[in-house]
């Protein structure tokens, strides 16, 4: 398997980011995989710890998506404005800017207005939950990552029709 950066910009205009990933997939019936349909997606992951990002970068791409990278809000923000995600994986404790108040700045810009973003914590208690619906989020996963069910949220988010959320059809 070819070395990934875990914190590559692959998806910023002038870089050529090289060779995709060549890791066997499945096909479906019209013969197109997966990770062919996942390489025209962006995804912004965002988190102050170095290991996190890593984690989650690697995986996404494994899976086919680009990835570009922040380590707080603010950065998230420009990251976002500049490269315009598909989607966004925000984690909600941060220095400088935490993911609420990111995830809120992002929805204020018309051009990431629709951008799913799914919140990322330690904290799976009633109120952060109810407290990142309410700035925006698409969805909420809870750290340890279950990668099986962030597989399947980014897949429904990014579905034709999942428009974002998770009450399309």
């Amino acid at each position: 398997m070819e070395h990934k950066d875990p914190l590559a910009t692959t998806a910023l205009p002038g870089i050529d980011p090289g060779k995709e990933d060549e890791a066997p997939v499945s096909q479906d019936l019209n013969g197109s995989s997966a990770q062919d349909s996942a390489k025209k997606f962006l995804i912004l992951v965002v988190d102050d710890s170095a290991d996190n990002v890593a984690m989650l970068s690697l995986d996404l791409q494994q899976q086919g998506y680009r990835v570009v990278t922040a380590t707080n809000g603010e950065e998230a923000i420009s990251v976002a404005s500049y490269t315009l995600p598909d989607l966004i994986l925000m984690d909600i404790s941060m220095p400088r800017l935490d993911g609420l108040g990111a995830t809120r700045k992002i929805r204020e810009k018309d051009t990431l207005r629709d951008v799913p973003v799914i919140a990322v914590t330690a904290f799976g208690t009633e109120g952060f939950q109810r407290a990142a619906y309410d700035v925006g989020v698409s969805g909420y996963l809870t750290k340890p990552i279950d990668f099986s069910r962030m597989h399947q949220l980014v897949a429904r988010l990014l579905s034709p029709g999942g428009a974002g959320n998770l009450t399309g059809p």
